[in-house]
């Protein structure tokens, strides 16, 4: 089966406490619900760089990274449909989606 990596943009971080627990929940729902597909349930991000001929700079450009996951699914259709359930969304961040693949034992 494919795997899928999920690439999550934007969002940020609650400012009370509340707020924080009542995210977190909406996170574990939606990761409990399809529990059964996540191959890494994968982590949050923090500072980044980018890194390209010219050299490195500061933040990961236009649309930095805020975190990953890696799920299995049938299709990248199926995975966009997972994705639309991510609590990232509501906050305004997306999922970005992407095929997985194999490389063959050199």
């Amino acid at each position: 089966m494919p795997k899928y990596v999920f690439a999550y943009h934007g969002g940020g971080m609650a400012e009370t406490e509340a707020e924080q627990q009542a995210e977190m929940a909406a996170w574990g729902a939606w990761m409990g619900a399809n529990q059964d597909v996540w191959a890494d349930m994968g982590a949050p991000t923090g500072a980044s760089m980018t890194v390209s001929a010219d050299g490195n700079t500061d933040g990961g450009g236009a649309n930095p990274i805020s975190g990953y996951g890696l799920i299995n699914a049938d299709s990248i259709e199926a995975a966009c449909a997972i994705a639309a359930g991510c609590p990232i969304i509501a906050k305004g961040g997306t999922v970005e989606v992407a095929e997985t693949f194999e490389i063959p034992e050199m």
